[in-house]
């Protein structure tokens, strides 16, 4: 029986595809961004803490998120309410809704690139027109503002950015910050702030600043899956206007409707703040143990692989100089070398690779040498 013809193309999630066909299937993974996820026991560290989870009820839980967890991520945000904060199935699904409330078929977005693709995917498949804006990697990845004041127009009701960015790990300025926030109000677009790599930084002791509170109609999103080591319990959120935050909660009442009781206590528990705190310290351990491993390994082989430091976030973007576009040469790195990465076109800038170096030293190092294998062998 045929399929019903489609009004538009649908333009499906490259990356996701990619990793969700092979992050299993491999023995060496380097294309995950968060931090080495953190064992159950790890996180139930305080006295009755797993008698506690085993006498919770597997209800629904209220479905905008637990009480508790609320009050704990408003906590995280100046000046932000628990009624301003919903609970989502990850950030992913936090950004998705957040983008089909603020907009509608016909309407222009403007999204930053090199970027996780999603926003650019969704909105295509939504008939909106996305333009985009610039990370100079000339720059150190610094923000283009001819770019920025190109892309976005009278027609634009949506800028959306990546702070700290995925895939350069690039964390704006607080001049940077500023011309997004001017380019919006410009024209009197939402500002959509993915932050969910907020903890993971490198350079500095201090959590990466949120757009929240800098302009009227800015969305924060966020989440436990990268600077945290959480990504199982799917936990993401929205910090927006209260009412808007309804609008966005009464979309997830036609998919998801909730995310889990269980996932509601442990991420409540996670963001306690001393467990809080302990969760960060250990994903820049890993950070900045995987990062220096990963800068020697490119200084080695300079001739053909280059990297800009990244500031924050368990991955680098590592240029690399072959006659290969990058797709192409992940392929041959999981077909000849049983390693998964991810493709720098997947991101919108080819000649790259994103690599993760926020697991455990040896296993980053095997997977590094592995990668050179294949590379070395090509030039």
């Amino acid at each position: 029986m045929g399929h019903a013809p489609r009004n538009q193309p649908f333009h499906p999630f490259a990356l996701e595809r990619l990793l969700s066909q092979w992050e299993h299937r491999v023995e060496w993974n380097l294309s995950e961004s968060g931090v080495c996820p953190l064992p159950l026991r790890e996180l139930l560290t305080t006295s009755g803490a797993l008698e506690d989870l085993l006498a919770t009820p597997l209800a629904y839980p209220q479905t905008n998120g637990l009480p508790e967890l609320r009050e704990r991520i408003a906590g995280l945000y100046p000046g932000a309410s628990p009624d301003q904060i919903l609970v989502t199935n990850g950030c992913a699904e936090a950004n998705f809704n957040a983008l089909h409330t603020l907009t509608a078929p016909g309407d222009e977005v403007a999204v930053m690139r090199p970027n996780y693709m999603q926003l650019w995917g969704a909105a295509r498949n939504a008939g909106i027109d996305v333009r985009s804006f610039a990370l100079d990697e000339d720059r150190g990845w610094g923000l283009d503002p001819a770019a920025l004041a190109s892309a976005v127009t009278p027609r634009t009701t949506l800028v959306a950015v990546s702070n700290p960015n995925n895939p350069t790990g690039h964390i704006l300025t607080d001049a940077e910050m500023a011309q997004v926030v001017a380019a919006a109000d410009r024209v009197g677009a939402w500002l959509l702030a993915d932050e969910v790599y907020a903890g993971s930084e490198r350079v500095r002791r201090e959590v990466t600043p949120s757009f929240w509170g800098r302009y009227d109609r800015v969305i924060a999103t966020g989440g436990l899956s990268k600077a945290y080591g959480l990504p199982g319990l799917r936990i993401g959120w929205v910090v927006a206007p209260a009412g808007l935050a309804d609008e966005i909660w009464a979309r997830q009442d036609y998919t998801t409707i909730s995310t889990s009781i269980l996932s509601n206590t442990l991420a409540a528990i996670a963001l306690s703040p001393d467990t809080r705190a302990r969760l960060i310290a250990r994903g820049r351990r890993y950070i900045q143990e995987g990062f220096d491993l990963l800068a020697r390994w490119t200084a080695e082989h300079g001739r053909v692989l280059t990297v800009t430091p990244p500031d924050a976030g368990a991955i680098a973007f590592v240029r690399y100089a072959l006659p290969l576009d990058s797709t192409e040469l992940c392929r041959r790195l999981l077909a000849e070398a049983n390693v998964l990465v991810a493709p720098g076109d997947h991101f919108g800038c080819d000649r790259h690779l994103r690599l993760n170096h926020g697991l455990p030293a040896a296993y980053v190092q095997q997977g590094l040498d592995r990668i050179w294998n294949l590379i070395g062998s090509l030039t």
